[in-house]
């Protein structure tokens, strides 16, 4: 890119207030913060590719895929892309997705844990034990403690900025190789988010005299996390089918859970009748 397209601190700033305040609006679904990544990302957008129009659709079209990690620890994964699609640019999206991809999981496990559990459990607990005991303190120790979280999300925001520039340095002349290194990367976290996200069980039991077969445990037996991963073949391919949005599926999804649901039934009334 030209030093024209180069990122300011003004527009990093920019990118780490909309990240701060922005990133879960427009929360859905089918995106889940992916919406709100794109508006985070749109001051460097601008500067990368305004005067391009078929390469901020493409940028767009990137950044609203789906994207879902504990809001402060995104500012690192926020300040990586940064540095990385401004020595890349958006031709090299798989790398960028795949990055993306690749480190909310582990982020967001990372995160939910110091910045949800242990965060709220020790601040939160200091300031209502001062405060039930008068100390005006307790009341100003939430403050603080949010300002801190504060100065760190900026902090990470220049970390992960720095971290993604020495990235696309340290690999300019082995780029393809990081690309399907992100892509796979990407990939298997996604896969191993199927089980965790989608826990879906069929309660069938299949009795014939005195022995009683569990449905499940059969599946669990040929493949641990088969209905999930069988959710979530189902639904891609209909998401494929003409006049099949997100906002359908959903209803299938619940149609499906209904029926299966209600196959106990059906299975006890075939095994009455031996």
């Amino acid at each position: 890119m030209s030093n024209s397209n180069k990122l300011t601190k003004q527009d990093i700033n920019k990118v780490y207030v909309r990240n701060l305040f922005g990133l879960q609006w427009g929360w859905n679904y089918e995106k889940m913060q992916g919406l709100g990544y794109a508006y985070v990302m749109m001051p460097a957008l601008k500067r990368f590719y305004g005067d391009d129009p078929e390469k901020m659709a493409k940028a767009l079209q990137t950044h609203l895929g789906f994207f879902n990690t504990t809001p402060a620890m995104s500012h690192l994964i926020v300040g990586a892309n940064l540095g990385l699609e401004e020595e890349f640019g958006i031709e090299d999206d798989a790398a960028i997705t795949g990055l993306k991809t690749g480190l909310m999981g582990p982020f967001a496990g990372v995160g939910d844990t110091l910045f949800i559990a242990i965060y709220r459990a020790i601040v939160f607990s200091i300031a209502a034990y001062m405060a039930q005991s008068g100390q005006v303190l307790g009341l100003l120790i939430p403050v603080l403690a949010g300002l801190a979280v504060i100065w760190v999300r900026y902090k990470f925001t220049q970390i992960g900025y720095a971290q993604g520039k020495k990235i696309a340095n340290e690999f300019a002349d082995r780029m393809k190789l990081f690309t399907e290194a992100a892509s796979i990367l990407g990939l298997t976290v996604v896969g191993g988010l199927i089980p965790s996200v989608i826990t879906y069980k069929l309660e069938l039991t299949y009795k014939m005299g005195e022995v009683t077969l569990s449905v499940q445990e059969m599946l669990d037996k040929i493949l641990p996390g088969l209905v999930p991963l069988g959710i979530v073949f189902l639904s891609y391919w209909l998401l494929g089918k003409k006049k099949m949005n997100s906002t359908r599926l959903i209803f299938v999804l619940i149609a499906l859970g209904m029926f299966l649901g209600n196959m106990q039934g059906i299975f006890g009334w075939i095994g009455g009748l031996f």
